[in-house]
This record gives structure tokens, C-alpha cells and sequence, in this order.
């Protein structure tokens, strides 16, 4: 006899040691230190921003419309692993209890979510309601708790049928509904709230009846989102940390990949250069993150209007950037081909500085360019340019260069 509920306690304290173990790179390294001074910019700017904003603005629709965005998101966290479709399929009758807890632990860890969401969405609510109090806020976290639990189970339920259109159809709904809840209460437009909720349940009930002609588990779908959402960490890990469980996937770039394929000659002394360019066009997420990081600089450069915050997120992004690319000179780490290669271990370091050097000018150029841009000031703008060279500078040859050495 299987026992489910030692089961889930297993699987729950094994899930636990695996993020514990990165979590603490994640929370001690320069990251997060960079992370901190970012939020608490961004902090200051949110006050400002505030202070601007006419009575008129739409806060409820935007406070609405983000409370649909985390009442729908409810990611499923089976614990299962891709052996369990062999050795505890045949028991699924016995495990009824142990998805039971792991629907209600998919739901507790995505509490802090909404308390976050709430926080910062409380400022701007009252704000424009100032003449509302506090308690309808609260009752509105309070509503966001239940829907976000209903919209869970509608998740479950819709997962068991295996049908992709139908799930995609209804998640749709479900967000327009749930965000039409949020803003007709906000609002203060409580009979629209209560017909929208009429028909939530309806729709909620109607899931629940289709549901019960197909008592199966979907396996196959629950360890696929599993390992999906540890991928995902383990990437995020991966910017801290060496993580040898992480799966790269590799993307052919045709386009890109031609000019790398053109422009390096192959020589010998040119062998890292290809490999590297080629890795960062073409492995995990290395091209995604610089290119996201550089719009998310940019776009923080252009939006605040304070100068001298406008140069500290120039600085700050350069070293988030240099800093995250820093895990693409070990990438190649379980490869033994590379340790065969004539090709001199100070080749290798010389190659990868190259390119970090490219793309680090490339973005401390553009993100002057947009400082330029919103200030107008070409005296500040050369300065900040100079400083930023110059940071690179010492930073690769520097701390960087330090760092590889001892890989």
C-alpha cells in the first residue's frame, strides 16, 4: 500500500534541498546587491511618478487588469519526476491525496505573489482613491485570494482534459472575467462585480461537471510543466552559479550565425573566438538576456527624469550585462574536446574577453545614446560615455579577467 502523504513529504523535502541549494548564491551574490540599489531607484521614481498623476488616470483598469494577470497564473507544481510515469502510474488510484496537498502547495507558494503585486499596486490605489478606505483594498486582496484559488482548481480540472484549445480558450476567459471582477469592484460598481462573479461560478461549475467524465491524471503534461518551472529556476540560478542540471538548448540562427561563420578566418588562434560568438548566438539563453537587459536599460534610462539616476542605471546595467555573460566562458565545461584543442589555455581567456568587451562597448554606447537622447546635454553625455569605457575597462581586465583565471 502506497502512502501518499509520505510521498509528498519526500518529494516536497527533496524540492526544497534543491532550491536551498542556489538560493543562497542568488541572495549573496553581486546580482542581488545590483538588484537592490535597481528596486530601490525605481522606488524613489514610483513616489515621483505618483505625485503627477491626475485624478482621471485609469488605476482601476491597470490595478484590474494586473490582479486577472496573477489570478489566472497558477502554474501547477506536481513534484512528479519523468520516472514516475513508469513506476507510479500503475498506483494512481492510492495518490488522490497526494495531488490534493500538491494543489494546495501550488497555491500557497504563489501567495507572496499576490501580497507583492498588492504592495506595490497599493500606493497608486490610494492615490487615485483616496477618498475610499483601506478596507476595500484589503477585501480586494481578500476576493483576489478566492478567485486565484478557483481559477487553480478551473487550471486542474481543464489540464485532465488534454486538450490544448479548450484549455487556451478557457484560461482567456477566465482572465477576462476575473479582470472584470477587479475593476467593476474597484470601481465601486458592485452589481456588474456580482453579475461577473455569477457567471465565474457558472463557468466554474461547468469545468467541474466536464471534468468528472475524465478521472485520469495527465502525467505526462504534469512532469513536462515540472521540470519546465525547474529549468526555469535553474536558469535564473545559473546567472549566480555553475548548474550542472540545467538543459541548453540550442538554436540554429541561420542569419546570425552567417556572419559569425564569414567574417572569423579559421585559423588556430581564431578557434575560441568562433566558438564563443557561436555559443552566444546559438546556446541557452545568452542572446535573449543580453537583448533583454539591453531594452529593459534603455527603457529605465529613458523613463526617469532624474540625471544623475539616469547615469547610475547606465553603470548598473553595463554590470548586470558583463557580469550575467561572465557564465558563458565555462559553458563549454563538460565538453572533452575543448581540453584536446592545440590551442594555448590564455588563447581561450583572450577570446572570451574579446567578446565580452564587444558587447559590453556595444551596450555602454547605446545606453548613452538614450541618455543623450532624453537630456540633451553633450557635455554630460561624453562624460558618462568616457566613464563608461573606462568602467568596462577595468572591470574585464580587472575583476573579470581575475575570475576566469581561476576556473
Amino acid at each position: 500500500m502506497l502512502d501518499a502523504k509520505k510521498l509528498f513529504q519526500e518529494r516536497l523535502s527533496d524540492h526544497f534541498q534543491q532550491l536551498s541549494r542556489y538560493l543562497r548564491y542568488i541572495f549573496n551574490g553581486h546580482i542581488a546587491v545590483a538588484s537592490f540599489f535597481l528596486i530601490s531607484a525605481l522606488a524613489v521614481f514610483y513616489q515621483q511618478w505618483l505625485a503627477t498623476l491626475s485624478k482621471d488616470f485609469p488605476a482601476g483598469i491597470i490595478i484590474g487588469s494586473l490582479f486577472g494577470i496573477i489570478a489566472a497564473y497558477n502554474p501547477i507544481r506536481s513534484l512528479l519526476k519523468r520516472p514516475d510515469l513508469m513506476f507510479l502510474i500503475a498506483a494512481e488510484s492510492q495518490l488522490h491525496s497526494y495531488f490534493r496537498r500538491t494543489i494546495i502547495y501550488s497555491f500557497v507558494v504563489q501567495i507572496y505573489l499576490v501580497f507583492l503585486i498588492a504592495a506595490v499596486l497599493g500606493p497608486l490605489y490610494f492615490h487615485i482613491y483616496d477618498e475610499q478606505s483601506g478596507k476595500v483594498y484589503l477585501l480586494t486582496i481578500v476576493i483576489l485570494l478566492i478567485i486565484k484559488a478557483w481559477n487553480l482548481m478551473a487550471n486542474w480540472w481543464m489540464l485532465k482534459l488534454r486538450n490544448k484549445n479548450h484549455y487556451r480558450i478557457h484560461l482567456l476567459i477566465r482572465f477576462f472575467l476575473s479582470t472584470a471582477i477587479f475593476i467593476s469592484f474597484i470601481e465601486q460598481q458592485l452589481i456588474i462585480a456580482s453579475i461577473t462573479t455569477i457567471i465565474f461560478i457558472g463557468l466554474f461549475l461547468l469545468t467541474y461537471s466536464w471534468q468528472r467524465n475524465s478521472v485520469s491524471i495527465p502525467w505526462i503534461k504534469l512532469v513536462e510543466l515540472d521540470e519546465q518551472s525547474l529549468q526555469t529556476f535553474y536558469r535564473l540560478a545559473n546567472l549566480f552559479t555553475d548548474v550542472p542540471a540545467i538543459k541548453v538548448p540550442v538554436k540554429q540562427r541561420k542569419w546570425l550565425t552567417f556572419f559569425v561563420q564569414r567574417f572569423i578566418p579559421l585559423k588556430n588562434k581564431f578557434t575560441y573566438d568562433y566558438l564563443y560568438r557561436l555559443t552566444f548566438l546559438r546556446s541557452g539563453d545568452y542572446l535573449g538576456m543580453y537583448v533583454r537587459l539591453l531594452i529593459i536599460g534603455s527603457l529605465a534610462i529613458y523613463i526617469v527624469d532624474l540625471i544623475w539616476l539616469k547615469g547610475i542605471f547606465v553603470f548598473l546595467f553595463i554590470y548586470m550585462s558583463s557580469f550575467q555573460m561572465m557564465t558563458l566562458y565555462d559553458h563549454h565545461r563538460t565538453i572533452i574536446w575543448l581540453d584536446l584543442y592545440p590551442v594555448s589555455l590564455d588563447n581561450r581567456q583572450r577570446a572570451f574577453i574579446r567578446l565580452l568587451s564587444g558587447l559590453s562597448y556595444i551596450k555602454a554606447l547605446i545606453f548613452t545614446v538614450v541618455f543623450l537622447l532624453t537630456t540633451a546635454n553633450i557635455p554630460m553625455f561624453l562624460g558618462v560615455l568616457l566613464i563608461s569605457f573606462i568602467f568596462v575597462f577595468l572591470f574585464l581586465n580587472g575583476y573579470v579577467k581575475r575570475k576566469i583565471e581561476k576556473l
